[in-house]
């Protein structure tokens, strides 16, 4: 059990720390998959770029139609700040991962068909993680972060669901 307890805590961080990455990177323009001149601290939109040039398949036309709507871009941001920081701090792990999931879902949505298999990419694999922690109870965010301070937490207590 100890064993599977590191592993999911460790899948637990690494896909907190790639959210949370994605969040700091498009809002400060750090130079990784956002240049500085198109940070959203400087005006530029974290979804137009993707969502009007990048999506392709069935889906493409609505993803066109909300591409840089500022609605979309705070539900977006926040959607990473929020999984990256609850998963990297060990804090309502199920609910972060069920926005992770369908946050996850729905870029795989925006790429369909997917360029080297006829239907899995890295959405997938990562959607399978976020169920993974969604389902396991060797999930703890005890282990390597807050999960234990978190419980004890009176809202936490009478809403299980933010555990």
């Amino acid at each position: 059990m100890v064993r599977e307890q590191w592993y999911w805590a460790t899948l637990r961080l690494t896909l907190g720390l790639m959210f949370l990455w994605a969040f700091l990177d498009k809002t400060f323009g750090w130079g990784f998959a956002t240049k500085p001149a198109g940070a959203w601290l400087n005006g530029g939109s974290p979804t137009l770029g993707f969502l009007k040039f990048g999506v392709t398949g069935p889906f493409a036309d609505f993803y066109h139609t909300i591409a840089g709507s500022p609605l979309v871009d705070w539900l977006f941001m926040l959607g990473l700040l929020g999984v990256g920081l609850a998963l990297t701090l060990g804090v309502a792990i199920r609910f972060a991962s069920w926005c992770g999931l369908v946050m996850v879902l729905l870029m795989y949505s925006a790429l369909l068909p997917p360029k080297n298999h006829p239907f899995i990419d890295d959405h997938i694999l990562e959607a399978v993680s976020f169920v993974g922690l969604i389902v396991t109870s060797a999930a703890p965010g005890e282990l390597l972060g807050l999960g234990k301070w978190w419980k004890q937490l009176g809202l936490v207590q009478k809403y299980h669901w933010l555990q």
